[in-house]
């Protein structure tokens, strides 16, 4: 008699998750299908779905503050380019934001985008180009203050074209490293995306002008096929 299929892999290379491959569509480009594709079969797009984050960009921030522990109860935090919000959504519970966390002190979280960002509970989102006149003044008065931490994960929008895109990016860093000197209290930390590519030399001299400590590093979550990687600036020395 033949026996029942039990739905478990027999073939004795054992239980492997299946991997999805995606069709190039009629308008859609091989480079767009490839994305897809990749995104779809990402186990940190899989695990953000199912922890509840906002994006597989979560991660990053919750790998750099286990490490760095920049994120402390009390903390008063700035997030630039903060749609969809994933970065909050880690930062408000570490510096406890919502109070819940008896005994220890309770945190804030400013986030700013050019976007409108569904809302989350222990942060407050504004629409704001933190590049405009005065943005600075603006978010210090929202905190109550100068922050503790002010971190980015913002990336210029792609032209396909590698070196273009490396430029880009790290003009928009240095853009809010300053943005940074201007809002962060002394011994603060700066946190921001970057590429590797060879233009960000002035960008780390800065830096270590700037602060006590400047580390790069490439989280876990961050895909291996990516060039890009963080600056962790802690230490903040002020301003002269």
């Amino acid at each position: 008699m033949a026996k029942k299929p039990t739905g478990k892999n027999t073939s004795g290379r054992g239980q492997r998750e299946l991997t999805v491959k995606v069709k190039t569509a009629r308008g859609r480009s091989i480079s767009s299908t490839r994305w897809l594709q990749r995104q779809l079969n990402d186990p940190y797009v899989k695990r953000a779905q199912a922890e509840g984050y906002r994006g597989r960009a979560a991660f990053k921030i919750m790998e750099l503050d286990d490490k760095f522990r920049f994120l402390v109860p009390g903390a008063r935090v700035i997030d630039l380019g903060c749609a969809p919000g994933g970065w909050a959504q880690v930062a408000v519970p570490r510096i406890n934001a919502l109070g819940e966390k008896s005994g220890k002190s309770i945190g804030r979280i400013i986030g700013v985008d050019l976007q409108e960002v569904e809302p989350l509970p222990g942060a407050e989102f504004y629409q704001l180009d933190f590049m405009e006149d005065d943005a600075d003044l603006k978010v210090k008065e929202w905190l109550g203050g100068n922050a503790d931490v002010v971190m980015s994960d913002m990336a210029a929008a792609s032209s396909g074209h590698k070196q273009t895109d490396h430029l880009r990016i790290i003009a928009l860093c240095e853009t809010a490293a300053y943005f940074a000197f201007d809002v962060l209290e002394v011994g603060g930390t700066f946190v921001a995306k970057v590429l590797a590519g060879g233009a960000e030399g002035e960008l780390q001299k800065l830096l270590k002008q700037k602060f006590k400590s400047v580390d790069n590093v490439k989280p876990p979550s961050s895909r291996s096929d990516s060039s890009e990687k963080f600056v962790v600036a802690r230490g903040f020395r002020g301003n002269d």
